[in-house]
């Protein structure tokens, strides 16, 4: 009687553990105050704006120990939350941004790249400040390799030594060895995600739009990258606006393209219904809506006429959702020739 009960209550509540899931919004930002690299940068008062509306949005910083704990313990969110993320330590960040968020005591992570650092590189924060971030309280430091390359245009070998050399610049100066890491420019493959999993670090950032589930790809998870361009207040409003889509996989998880798979379509497959969904992609080169193939209401084949460009091909999908939100799940393929 126990077991048709519960049968009963699965199929009168389908998925609600799954629908009830509004996710994280993981925010990533370079620069600040550093006009001359417009395409890393955002303005001093446009940062204080985002911080301005995030306020008004009525949405919470999450912890980044608390977002690591949830993660890996496959927990769900539930609530709407903001994780703010920076890469590269630049001096600009803490100049003008880190006075700001230390007053307001806003958590958020840094991934460090060791190399400029530790040669006293002058558009980079020094060891002492990045020390100073770490015994703050509120940083917490992640990995970003050594040099910053680009991983997927070299041999596997060298990108293990690259690695090997930001965790000596770690222990040296930080006495420690982060455990969450971010690829450099959101390129990755499923050889360096393996090799990133064998250094121990446990949850894995990438640079592609979308909000963070307990369903997303612990290796790829989205963050929506913001600069001059795509920080305009529109578009962060709408960044505000955006939840999880009730996603339960989607293939290729992690796929290089090259000439011999280039373009590969994508299958998603949702515990919803997702008939209204809309979905772009810069194949060939520029922006368009992306093909879709229902093949259920709530599957879907996105289905790409052209190859992606070189380095990143990047996909968005997006669906109305209750409250006036949009559901948002984006994608990014690394492309070599």
């Amino acid at each position: 009687m126990k077991k048709f009960l519960i049968l009963i209550l699965i199929l009168l509540y389908p998925l609600q553990s799954f629908s009830d899931e509004p996710g994280v919004i993981s925010l990533m930002y370079h620069r600040v105050g550093e006009g001359k690299y417009p395409s890393t940068n955002v303005s001093t008062e446009m940062f204080i704006q985002h911080l301005q509306l995030i306020e008004k949005s009525g949405l919470q910083f999450i912890e980044p120990k608390q977002f690591k704990n949830q993660i890996l313990e496959g927990k769900p969110f539930s609530q709407r939350y903001i994780l703010l993320t920076v890469d590269d330590a630049f001096k600009s960040f803490y100049e003008n941004a880190w006075p700001i968020l230390k007053q307001k005591k806003i958590p958020f992570i840094i991934f460090v790249n060791t190399r400029e650092i530790s040669v006293n590189h002058p558009n980079y924060m020094t060891w002492n400040q990045i020390r100073e971030l770490r015994d703050s309280g509120l940083v917490t430091i992640g990995g970003h390799s050594w040099s910053h390359e680009y991983f997927v245009d070299m041999k596997i070998e060298d990108v293990k030594k690259d690695i090997e050399k930001s965790h000596k610049d770690y222990l040296k100066e930080l006495k420690f060895i982060p455990d969450i890491y971010a690829h450099t420019y959101g390129e990755t493959s499923a050889d360096i995600i393996k090799l990133i999993r064998e250094f121990n670090y446990k949850i894995i950032f990438g640079q592609h739009s979308g909000v963070i589930s307990k369903n997303e790809n612990i290796n790829y998870l989205p963050r929506f990258s913001l600069n001059e361009n795509y920080g305009k207040i529109k578009r962060f409003k709408n960044i505000l606006k955006s939840r999880a889509f009730n996603i339960k996989s989607y293939q290729p998880k992690t796929i290089l393209l090259n000439k011999n798979n280039n373009p590969t379509n994508m299958k998603l497959s949702f515990n919803e219904s997702v008939k209204g969904i809309n979905c772009f992609d810069n194949s060939g080169g520029s922006w368009k809506n992306t093909k879709i193939n229902f093949i259920q209401s709530n599957e879907i084949e996105l289905i790409f006429d052209q190859p992606f460009k070189k380095r990143r091909g990047r996909v968005n999908c997006t669906m109305p959702s209750k409250d006036g939100l949009i559901k948002w799940f984006g994608y990014q393929y690394s492309v070599i020739n």
